[in-house]
């Protein structure tokens, strides 16, 4: 009777054995499930933000060249035109690019003016400072022309190289090699109507995404020429 009694028990002990063994087999499954589950989403990420972050470095819009007009009997400088081009990576949209110009006192930032008058492709040698009522080059937005007031912060843009054709009024959307000036007429927007000799001029060339382009230099003592280079 005993004998067979320590038999049961043996084998009831076995089977509660069984269970637990069952029961951490399934934990077990369970918890490598969750990893494994984990373990993808973070790889997904970590290459999603891999892919951003090269991005970010890759693409971006860079300064080439600054050019001011000098009104030389005033002393000033009223028009701004940043030549712009993207970095080697993806496409660049103006549109949603912000300008921002600083002279210490003030900053401004402004936005492209969104009309196909505001944006000039140019064909052969042109003066890109004349007056928006001339015909060859109407990209500067004025307070005295095409509705745009002095409050209002616009730039226009002139197109120098764009070879696909991708830039438009409606869509200015620039990619590597194309070439654009940002045309800004700093007299309607700084107090003082413009740029004076020895002021300190920052800013940046902000796209949607990617590095920006840097504004930094002091105009010259004098103003001894109509065309000035600054940067």
């Amino acid at each position: 009777m005993v004998k067979k009694f320590m038999k049961s028990k043996k084998g009831a002990v076995g089977i509660g054995t069984l269970i637990i063994f069952i029961a951490m087999v399934l934990v077990a499954a369970i918890a490598a499930s969750v990893i494994i589950n984990t373990a993808g989403k973070l790889q997904h990420k970590a290459s999603t933000v891999g892919e951003e972050s090269t991005e970010q470095v890759a693409s971006g819009i860079q300064v080439l060249k600054i050019m001011g007009h000098a009104d030389i009997s005033s002393e000033l400088i009223d028009k701004v035109g940043i030549v712009v081009t993207p970095n080697v990576g993806g496409e660049i949209d103006l549109s949603a690019t912000v300008l921002t110009i600083s002279d210490g006192e003030q900053k401004i930032s402004l936005v492209y003016a969104g009309d196909d008058t505001y944006l000039i492709k140019t064909n052969g040698t042109k003066d890109l400072f004349l007056n928006n009522g001339d015909p060859e080059v109407g990209a500067w937005p004025f307070a005295d022309g095409y509705g745009i007031g002095a409050g209002e912060n616009r730039f226009g843009i002139i197109v120098l190289q764009d070879g696909d054709e991708s830039v438009t009024g409606s869509h200015p959307t620039i990619n590597y090699g194309d070439k654009i000036v940002l045309a800004v007429n700093i007299g309607n927007f700084l107090d003082n109507d413009g740029i004076k000799p020895r002021n300190k001029i920052t800013g940046e060339v902000i796209p949607e995404y990617g590095a920006s382009g840097i504004i930094d230099f002091r105009a010259p003592s004098a103003f001894t020429d109509t065309v000035v280079e600054l940067q």
